[in-house]
């Protein structure tokens, strides 16, 4: 094990000693019809946050399908079969709450934020949606209209998203994380409402769900609430969540150059399909993953921003990123764009030496002890307000991870040796898994 500096141990014990205190409080308890509730005690804020995420997303998706999961999330706020439309909104308004939805790779959520007396009225609505949703016709077209319009500002307009959507489509071969989560645009104008209701029939059932509530309140009283409002809605089977791997064997390495004419900085897209924190054959991998994406650009003192951007000027910008928390295998991903005296060909060779770097020679004892107290600090951070814990929560078992893993995570990261960092850097990070996206201006073709 790697030597701490008494302050530092001081330091890291500090802020591991909140981050246990806070998984302790965590109360779970599971209705007959299979909804999983999570609660975590904490009076701190005077509020309550309840967050209720459906295991489904863009990674249960297939073409042409693909976009359905965040269109059934605008539905959710349409009418069921005994409130219309705008009323969802104009309650928690009324109430001074504050509420939204999402859709990610793994799962959907919605969420609300209400003074803790008021977490009955959450229940009462979300209830209601879970199982008497409404499809009407002309709110679905109108609701198509505002996502193809979205994905016209957020994908289409921006030449770097649109880059980035084509990568990303070569860097998962067999992984439905191909397929953007606000879907392709051919999928979106064929899109049907009845394909909408029964997907919404299909995954929006209680044994496909996670409640997770942190605020004010005791887990007694969420429980009985709980089974009040959410233990009518019908059982149902949940759905078998898709294989997570991808191909056995790593696909060799890809390559796509664009060019747009509206483009006005090269950019460079550098990944590697290696596992997550679900699908890694010891967790131990994802972790020491973690912290090499830490070490290349955890803050300033990083490599990447010190040497490539500070240091050698090959980049204007640059960083490196790993996401451990997902269902199916993912990415380790560098990007960056060039400095204007350097081209992508400099800056890709540079990523290459940095990658290389890891293979070679395991980081020193001064980089671990700085990446365990940006991980450790950042984890604790997320906990300051009920809705990062509940969303800490709700994202580890919506991926099938588990909220426990909350639990092991300063252990976890802090046995991280620096032979475990380049071991899997010489494993995972290899050419025959890498794919490379460029995007070019204009002025370079």
């Amino acid at each position: 094990m790697y030597r701490i500096h008494a302050f530092l141990l001081g330091t890291i014990l500090a802020w591991t000693s909140a981050v246990a205190s806070a998984s302790d409080a965590v109360h779970q308890h599971r209705l007959d019809n299979g909804l999983n509730i999570l609660v975590v005690e904490d009076p701190r804020a005077g509020v309550v946050t309840s967050m209720l995420w459906y295991h489904v997303g863009s990674g249960q998706e297939y073409r042409p399908l693909t976009g359905i999961s965040h269109a059934v999330e605008h539905m959710m706020f349409k009418g069921t079969e005994v409130r219309e439309t705008g009323e969802f909104s104009r309650l928690i308004a009324r109430e001074g709450g504050r509420h939204n939805a999402f859709t990610g790779r793994d799962f959907t959520g919605y969420f609300q934020t209400l003074a803790a007396d008021r977490l009955e009225l959450a229940f009462e609505l979300e209830a209601e949606r879970m199982h008497r949703l409404v499809f009407d016709d002309d709110e679905f077209q109108r609701e198509m209209e505002v996502i193809r319009e979205e994905r016209r500002q957020r994908v289409d307009d921006p030449p770097q998203a649109r880059a980035f959507e084509r990568f990303n489509a070569t860097a998962h071969m067999a992984n439905p994380y191909r397929h953007p989560i606000i879907g392709w645009e051919r999928d979106l104008d064929r899109l049907q409402i009845e394909e909408l209701e029964a997907w919404y029939e299909r995954w929006y059932a209680p044994a496909n769900a996670t409640l997770v509530v942190v605020g004010a309140v005791t887990a007694d009283e969420v429980f009985a609430l709980a089974e009040k409002h959410f233990g009518a809605v019908p059982d149902r089977d949940p759905e078998p969540q898709p294989e997570g791997r991808e191909i056995a064997q790593p696909p060799g390495e890809r390559r796509i150059d664009v060019t747009f004419a509206d483009a006005r900085l090269p950019l460079l897209y550098m990944a590697f399909n290696v596992p997550s924190l679900a699908t890694a054959e010891q967790p131990e991998d994802a972790y020491a993953l973690m912290m090499a994406a830490e070490l290349l650009d955890g803050g300033r003192s990083a490599r990447i921003p010190t040497e490539l951007v500070r240091g050698q000027a090959l980049a204007s910008s640059a960083g490196a990123r790993y996401t451990a928390t997902a269902r199916l295998d993912t990415l380790f991903t560098l990007s960056g764009h060039p400095a204007a005296e350097h081209s992508l060909d400099d800056l890709e060779a540079a990523f290459r030496e940095q990658i290389e770097r890891l293979h070679d020679e395991p980081p020193t004892e001064e980089e671990i002890e700085r990446a365990v107290r940006r991980l450790l600090a950042s984890e604790v951070y997320q906990r300051d307000s009920t809705s990062g814990q509940a969303h800490r929560l709700g994202q580890l078992e919506a991926t099938g991870i588990g909220w426990q893993e909350v639990e092991r995570f300063e252990a976890r990261i802090r046995a991280i040796e620096p032979e475990d960092i380049q071991r899997v850097a010489q494993r995972y990070l290899q050419p025959e898994r890498l794919t490379i996206g460029r995007l070019h201006t204009e002025e370079q073709s």
